[in-house]
């Protein structure tokens, strides 16, 4: 049987072009979003809200907060990974430069295809980034650390911050619309297939789908 550590070596190349592939697409996934401006997922609600209010990009705001979550592992006992701090800089680097480089569209007719494509293009770097088992974003190592540290389920954990996000995003006057309620229901029946479809083999048997945390992925969570 080969060692989980040659693995790990053999696939490094494939896993750091999935882990930095993932978190630029990511980015420019999210951008794409806001572009679209017919309502932001639950961290991109507050990331808008704080923008609008500081006058900080969107991108360089989401930095600073996943700075400041992955603070918050600190009394969780969480331990980041390459993919944690990566997470931190590149989703925000690159959805900056994805809104200097993409122009706003102002018909919906063009609006409504945006999101489907920012949606789709956010599973598809959810899949990739995950995959790639480098560790996850700050926002899941919270989630997964209040999991265990209360013991509820982290289903119960991530509505509850995820409810607390997008209403704090919403007052301070980020977009919250029918792209917020598509983006709820698509991503995780759509990463589910990408997490498949880019899991890499290990070593003791045939690939497996690849989860933030573990378990089933049906239980998947997804890299913010």
């Amino acid at each position: 049987m080969r060692s989980r550590g040659g693995w790990r070596e053999r696939r490094l190349p494939r896993r750091l072009v999935q882990l930095y592939a993932g978190l630029a697409l990511y980015g420019a996934s999210a951008a794409l979003q806001v572009e679209a401006a017919l309502g932001l997922g639950p961290w991109d609600v507050l990331h808008q809200g704080i923008s609008e209010r500081t006058g900080l990009s969107i991108g360089v705001v989401s930095i600073i907060v996943g700075a400041l979550v992955l603070l918050l592992w600190v009394p969780l006992r969480q331990r980041p990974g390459l993919g944690t701090v990566s997470n931190v800089i590149v989703v925000g680097v690159a959805m900056d430069a994805t809104l200097a480089l993409v122009p706003d569209p102002h018909a919906l007719a063009f609006r409504i295809p945006l999101l489907v494509a920012a949606i789709v293009l956010n599973s598809i770097a959810t899949g990739l980034y995950i995959s790639a088992r480098f560790g996850p974003g700050p926002r899941d190592g919270l989630m997964t650390g209040l999991h265990r540290r209360t013991r509820r389920s982290i289903r119960l954990v991530r509505t509850g911050i995820e409810i607390t996000v997008l209403a704090s995003g919403f007052l301070l006057g980020g977009s919250v619309g029918v792209g917020t309620v598509a983006y709820a229901l698509c991503i995780g029946p759509l990463a589910q297939i990408f997490l498949r479809l880019f899991a890499i083999p290990l070593p003791e048997g045939p690939p497996s789908p690849v989860v933030a945390h573990g378990g089933s992925t049906r239980g998947a969570i997804l890299p913010r």
